[in-house]
């Protein structure tokens, strides 16, 4: 029910000689809120048998289950009905049911709960004078506090009928008191007598293994009657051999979802798909995006598939930048070869997501030194106007930030300042400054 902490803790709690206010706080600091039922159910369970707890720790638990729910408003405390019971019982101990009156008179009047909390329970017990309280009956009780209890108490006839499994020191004459300090634990021979030794691990030992509900008789389940045999139900003892051997076609096939991308992405790295084939392959990886994974491109193809096919290689990318291999593709990406393709790849993924500003700023440089070192003027033109319209595209929408990488475009615009894109460059960054 509870934990072994906690049995600990609460055991060591009674055993306190502590004055009773002062008993709940400690409670409330030992035990979280939400255990708090648990822990009462506890001390319930502990003292159904006299036996388990000395009266002084007895007293305490009493003050527990009747002070933890003084606090709540409109709320019936669910102990009530343990405690009236006690109080009510003749065979009872009369400290107890006096010490239980007085907490319950005290729901009405505060003057008979302050001259007990400010006493530890062993205080209340050696003061106690019986000729000073009146016991009123079960029936009085129960008039008294008909609206602080169920409308009908709960019975369990499993547990009348259950077997205890607290049985009496038979070391101690019947009708003693146990607790009385000429008991010793030990016998005159110096070994301990039947029952003796540390009474709260006995009683923590029965919380946490056995608890203290007793040996209930089971619940009886008869067993089922079996069902009526039907004809044909017992075919399996005479199983039907006759069976004909089929070939798997299938057998040793790559059946699984990637083998048709896988395909086409091998078909991609050589040359460019139809467009049927390229649309197949961006539904296949929109459909289940960890395609990519086993696609079979490795970062050292990704310049055969940027040139073509870069509409695939935009896809395959976009998919891949939560991998931890991204890093790589950029490299490659970077170093490959400039070229119409892979600016437009390049482009691609700056309106998409956001690249490494170090990624982009690399790219670019490299595609100006690509420029600049190419010998054919015809080609060199063409990739010129190619960059340049690829730098505008970037700095209309800022994706760049210009002024990072000011000097090195402004050279290149005025190397090549004959050419009309270059030259139109060159007023966007002036226009920017």
């Amino acid at each position: 029910m509870i934990s072994l902490t906690d049995t600990k803790a609460l055991l060591a709690l009674l055993s306190e000689d502590r004055t009773l206010e002062s008993v709940i706080p400690e409670f409330f600091s030992k035990f979280k809120r939400h255990d708090h039922f648990n822990i009462c159910c506890t001390l319930v369970l502990l003292m159904e048998d006299k036996r388990i707890l000395k009266q002084s720790q007895r007293l305490v638990a009493f003050y527990i289950l009747h002070d933890l729910y003084c606090g709540e408003q409109s709320f019936v405390n669910p102990f009530n009905s343990f405690l009236i019971d006690v109080a009510s019982d003749d065979s009872a101990n009369i400290v107890e049911r006096a010490f239980l009156l007085q907490l319950l008179g005290s729901t009405h009047s505060n003057n008979n709960k302050k001259e007990i909390v400010c006493q530890t329970a062993a205080e209340y017990i050696r003061i106690f004078d019986p000729n000073s309280h009146t016991f009123s009956t079960r029936e009085q009780l129960q008039k008294q506090y008909s609206d602080k209890l169920p409308v009908e108490s709960y019975k369990s006839y499993f547990k009348n009928a259950s077997i205890k499994n607290v049985i009496r020191d038979p070391d101690i004459p019947q009708g003693c008191d146990a607790d009385a300090p000429e008991l010793d634990d030990s016998t005159p021979l110096g070994k301990y007598r039947i029952g003796g030794g540390n009474r709260e691990t006995a009683a923590a030992g029965l919380i946490q293994n056995t608890s203290l509900k007793g040996l209930e008789s089971p619940w009886i389940r008869p067993v089922p009657p079996r069902l009526p045999e039907q004809d044909g139900e017992l075919v399996w003892l005479t199983p039907d051999n006759n069976h004909e051997l089929l070939w798997d076609k299938g057998m040793c096939a790559d059946t699984s979802r990637g083998a048709a991308v896988r395909d086409l992405i091998g078909r991609a790295l050589k040359g460019a798909l139809a467009p049927t084939q390229q649309q197949k392959v961006l539904m296949e990886l929109e459909a289940d995006p960890k395609l990519v994974y086993h696609c079979g491109l490795s970062p050292r193809c990704l310049p055969e598939l940027v040139e073509n096919n870069p509409v695939i290689a935009v896809e395959v990318l976009l998919k891949l930048m939560n991998s931890v291999h991204i890093a790589d593709y950029f490299k490659v990406l970077v170093n490959m070869d400039m070229s119409l393709h892979s600016m437009e790849v390049v482009n691609r993924l700056t309106t998409a997501v956001d690249l490494p500003t170090q990624f982009i700023h690399t790219y670019i440089s490299n595609c100006i030194s690509s420029c600049v070192n190419i010998k054919d003027k015809y080609m060199q033109n063409r990739l010129v106007r190619l960059v340049c319209v690829f730098l505008q595209s970037l700095i209309r929408n800022k994706i760049i930030n210009v002024q990072d990488l000011f000097i090195e475009v402004q050279a290149f615009c005025i190397e090549f300042s004959r050419i009309r894109e270059a030259a139109g460059l060159f007023r966007l960054l002036k226009a920017m400054e």
